[in-house]
């Protein structure tokens, strides 16, 4: 049996980060990740200087070898409908590849690395907890994601709500592609779903171009995003030779999970514990704002690791995000006025810019 004083299940931002921040307080920590590293992650890959001062990042070390592409302006509109462009004039936000950015987290966190071995068991013992028969420790952070094993193998999953659900492709461009596509690197593409419902984005991070669509009601989700494809392609935003498979995933929003934050001896972080912004879908910056806390409160707690001590990290949780919704109502087409309405306001730059920009994608 190997002992250590904390196991983090999950190797992406948030786990590496609660795992770095432990580490620099001189806790030993073991990261269990199914994957081996670097490897794939669907995400639009869309970070803002928040991000950056959270996990203290060097980018000069960053960007040797790494995508790290400025973005200092939007085109923001609706699906089938017109667009504005808003100009910052000013870098606001960054693209990078999520291979690259969980990797290099992981790898400088110092924890100690358990790769490529997925969680089949997690029991209880008289010191805490052992994972897989061989991982033993005081202190667990459930940080595995969307479908972190942590709460099923704990028989407390806890109510879902209403997940987003997406779908999504990154792909690496020839220079001829680079050629022909007419989105700009400097500025990422957000097409709002006729029904409010949802949102497609299109963006470039040097060579590599990501297109998706996610929504809260999943009903033909399919569909919708062949049809934004198809859209984007007759508006002359695409090459014409790109593929056409978008595989899916999903994730929470704070507002509408329902999972437990707490429990003796343990912590949800980041998605596992559904964090990301409702208006935005960005989980990275949620997720690793969860790590430091989740961290900090373990620290703090000197090896006391009943709930009432962890709770010090809900109260936390909800005085940084905001109170959680007990009952989440199930998604609904918004009102045709309402709509109407919201269709109007797209249309206005100073909307886009002070609301949908600085409020709710870029949380300035």
């Amino acid at each position: 049996m190997q002992f250590t004083d904390v196991i983090v299940i999950g190797g992406g931002p948030a786990g590496s980060t609660c795992a770095g921040k432990l580490r620099a307080g001189g806790l030993g920590v073991l990261i269990v990740d199914k994957a081996e590293f670097p490897r794939s992650k669907l995400c639009s890959g869309w970070i803002t200087p928040g991000v950056i001062d959270d996990l203290k990042l060097d980018v000069a070390d960053y960007c040797q070898g790494r995508v790290f592409q400025p973005m200092s302006g939007f085109r923001i509109g609706r699906i089938g409908g017109a667009s504005v462009t808003v100009d910052y004039g000013r870098t606001v936000s960054y693209g990078i590849l999520r291979r690259q950015f969980d990797d290099y987290l992981l790898r400088r966190c110092g924890a100690r690395l358990a790769l490529g071995e997925a969680v089949d068991s997690i029991q209880r013992s008289a010191d805490g907890w052992v994972v897989n028969g061989q991982y033993g420790a005081p202190m667990l952070v459930a940080a595995g994601g969307h479908f972190c094993p942590v709460a099923r193998l704990l028989g407390n999953p806890g109510e879902r709500g209403p997940a987003i659900s997406a779908q999504e492709m990154e792909i690496e461009l020839r220079p001829d592609q680079e050629a022909a596509c007419r989105v700009m690197r400097e500025s990422p593409e957000l097409y709002f779903c006729d029904d409010l419902l949802g949102y497609g984005w299109c963006f470039r991070k040097g060579n590599h171009l990501n297109i998706g669509l996610g929504r809260v009601d999943p009903k033909q989700l399919p569909q919708r995003v062949s049809d934004f494809y198809a859209w984007l392609k007759q508006q002359g935003r695409l090459p014409d030779d790109l593929p056409s498979k978008f595989p899916g995933h999903a994730y929470l929003t704070f507002e509408q999970a329902a999972r437990p934050l707490a429990a003796a001896g343990v912590l949800w972080i980041g998605d596992s514990a559904g964090l990301a912004f409702g208006e935005s879908g960005e989980g990275i910056r949620p997720a690793v704002q969860s790590a430091l806390m989740a961290a900090e409160t373990i620290a703090a707690a000197r090896g006391d690791y009943r709930l009432e001590t962890l709770s010090d990290y809900c109260r936390r949780m909800e005085a940084h995000f905001g109170p959680r919704s007990t009952r989440v109502p199930p998604p609904r087409a918004t009102s045709g006025l309402r709509r109407r309405l919201a269709h109007w306001l797209l249309g206005r730059r100073w909307f886009v810019r002070r609301v949908v920009l600085d409020r709710w994608f870029l949380r300035r």
